[in-house]
């Protein structure tokens, strides 16, 4: 599958971001909670601190309400596989 270079512009939640080309992307394989829910907040922080402001690669899957959903990578690092990592689950 074809992978794309993007830059994250902003951090929606913990799994959901826009890309400074306005692509919303969600992440693959991970469910962040949501916002009235315990580890919103931390999930948030962990997925802004990871890639906001950086250049990301990513691979799309599949779509979702209007959004690219994929695995996503900083360097050689799988960001999806991180936030995984944490448990931060929704």
């Amino acid at each position: 599958m074809a992978t794309y270079a993007a830059i994250c512009e902003y951090v929606q939640d913990g799994n959901t971001f826009r890309t400074r080309k306005q692509n919303w992307i969600q992440l693959a394989r991970f469910n962040a909670p949501e916002e009235d829910k315990p580890n919103y907040a931390r999930a948030k922080k962990l997925l802004s601190s990871l890639i906001l402001h950086k250049e990301i690669v990513y691979e799309q899957t599949g779509t979702s309400y209007n959004r690219i959903v994929a695995e996503v990578w900083l360097a050689d690092v799988n960001i999806n596989d991180v936030m995984i990592q944490a448990r931060y689950w929704g």
